[in-house]
């Protein structure tokens, strides 16, 4: 990898990897759906401009849009109001571990609904490594505290969420000759229109304008979700998406290193150790017998 792909790949995993931090500081001031819709909002006021200056043009049929409805929900509305609830009550160096377990939830989800071939032993071990390494993270014998929680579960159905879209984008958007950044610039436009139509209901509670909660959410909006997709593309067409899927392996390190050092939150040798096991299970999951096959899209952020 070149070194500028290098320092692009470490930009994505800061942007990525830091939502979690942004997302726990935005809480202080706003309720998760207005934290969903204005992110929403920013980044696709971000891509769509990049798109459309890039020549690229929205796709047409109502077919199209409404496949592009459907994952807008499963990988940007659902998970990203799944891990502002969740935050509430979970630290959010928890929430980027669990947000680690996505690919295994696509390819767990791949093999059910048959678009993945059978399962090997190494992808079963995968699965299995990664699923105990959640147990480890949740533990729930300690009876302790925060993670043991309806946020730890909320966050636990982000990602499952996020890996539900993989299997449905690769099912019903894929191969439809539309470009990948008009793809993540249309389905954010999706992902506002559905968040728009809940604001009314669920979006009217008072606001706290407190500075860094105006302050996370801008960052969260503008480079955590539009400029990051900016970055992931390049290196896509640079390196390929099997060379980019590596910055799965470094969210969950962002996450709970920002964690430790601006808000303080613990780390037990629990949750380190079920985080390498959900690591280590990812890369098992993910490997096919034939690596040039190996097109993984990478981990979108929380």
């Amino acid at each position: 990898m070149s070194r500028a792909s290098t320092v692009r790949l470490g930009l994505l995993a800061l942007l990525w990897g830091s939502s979690f931090l942004w997302i726990e500081l935005a809480l202080r001031g706003f309720s998760p759906v207005q934290i969903v819709f204005t992110r929403l909002a920013l980044g696709a006021a971000v891509l769509v401009p990049i798109a459309l200056g890039s020549g690229l043009r929205f796709p047409t049929g109502w077919s199209t849009w409404a496949h592009l409805g459907v994952a807008a929900l499963f990988a940007n509305a659902a998970p990203y109001l799944l891990f502002g609830v969740g935050q509430q009550t979970v630290a959010s160096n928890v929430a980027g571990m669990l947000n680690a377990t996505t690919p295994l939830w696509a390819v767990a989800l791949a093999l059910v609904t048959g678009t993945e071939p059978g399962l090997s032993w190494r992808r079963g071990a995968g699965i299995v490594t990664g699923m105990a390494g959640v147990a480890l993270i949740f533990s729930p014998w300690q009876s302790a505290g925060q993670i043991a929680t309806w946020g730890g579960l909320a966050c636990l159905a982000a990602a499952g969420s996020y890996g539900l879209s993989y299997v449905y984008m690769g099912r019903y958007l894929t191969g439809r000759g539309i470009p990948a950044l008009m793809l993540s610039a249309s389905q954010l436009t999706a992902a506002t229109a559905l968040l728009a139509v809940v604001m009314p209901a669920a979006g009217t509670s008072p606001v706290g304008w407190r500075p860094e909660a105006v302050l996370s959410l801008l960052v969260l909006g503008v480079a955590g979700t539009g400029a990051a997709y900016v970055l992931l593309y390049r290196l896509i067409t640079d390196q390929g998406a099997t060379a980019a899927s590596t910055v799965t392996y470094l969210l969950p390190v962002v996450a709970v290193a920002l964690g430790w050092l601006v808000l303080r939150e613990p780390v037990t040798a629990a949750m380190a150790a079920g985080t390498l096991l959900v690591l280590v299970g990812v890369a098992l999951a993910q490997r096919r017998a034939d690596p040039d096959r190996a097109q993984a899209a990478p981990t979108p952020p929380a």
